[in-house]
């Protein structure tokens, strides 16, 4: 962003990639994807690089509402400075922090979740899929809580997935009756509470239950701890978990 301000160009979209995707090293793989289609599609696109600093979702979610506002008001400040209007975030929780808790503090953007963006691509033709790619696999999808239940966003990624192809099977709790993988509200950053099973293993078990080869997620949350599931269930020669984008870059072929 500060490369393309300096040839005073002002892009269209602002890509959030968030703390998972900089530095987590499995979700770095879905920053890739979806940076690969955004180039693939032409989008007008820029990055913070740098500059950008984690959201304060975390800290709010743990209580800390006062390190939250200072790391708000921060981004915000840098936001605001490249006249930013749009928004696109792969991360469920950035995308909420953003679009709902920032405007109170003077942070008012058009905010969109990439599965969103993805479906509108696809329904504009600019992105062309092959449903034979899928066809012989059976695929189910893990709602993140933050865009379901938190955003009410159900049909995007389920659209996405049907334009795939594949055999799809819902979770037989699914939509606003999903269950949590069980990190989010801070969980990802604690030790586990008092209990007889991991949320996460839980959650496994209804994957397993489902028989689906791929499970598709869109989250780097959702995607941590049920890659732990199914290395805890010991299943990783059967379920594969992949993320919508990846999905999407392996139909494409680049």
């Amino acid at each position: 962003m500060a490369e393309l301000a300096a040839q005073g160009k002002k892009p269209e979209y602002l890509y959030w990639v968030g703390c998972a995707g900089a530095f987590d090293e499995r979700y770095q793989k879905v920053t890739r994807s979806f940076a690969k289609i955004l180039n693939h599609t032409g989008v007008d696109y820029a990055v913070l690089g740098t500059e950008e600093s984690c959201t304060g979702d975390p800290a709010k979610r743990a209580g800390n509402e006062m390190l939250f506002q200072m790391q708000a008001l921060a981004n915000i400040e840098i936001l605001n400075g490249y006249d930013v209007k749009k928004i696109i975030c792969t991360c469920p929780h950035c995308f909420n922090t953003l679009k709902n808790e920032y405007p109170d503090l003077g942070g008012n953007y058009e905010v969109v979740h990439y599965t969103s963006f993805l479906e509108e691509l696809i329904d504009q033709g600019k992105l062309k899929l092959d449903k034979s790619v899928l066809s012989d696999r059976r695929i189910t999808y893990h709602d993140p809580c933050y865009l379901g239940r938190g955003n009410n966003i159900y049909d995007a990624p389920r659209n996405v997935l049907d334009k795939l192809g594949g055999n799809f099977t819902e979770l037989k709790r699914s939509k606003s009756f999903a269950l949590c993988c069980g990190a989010g509200g801070a969980q990802m950053f604690k030790e586990a509470e008092k209990g007889n099973k991991e949320i996460y293993a839980e959650r496994t078990d209804d994957i397993i239950e489902s028989e689906a080869e791929i499970v598709a997620t869109a989250c780097p949350f959702c995607m941590t701890m049920l890659t732990d599931g199914i290395k805890f269930r010991d299943r990783q020669t059967e379920i594969r978990n992949l993320d919508l984008a990846e999905l999407i870059l392996e139909n494409l072929g680049i």
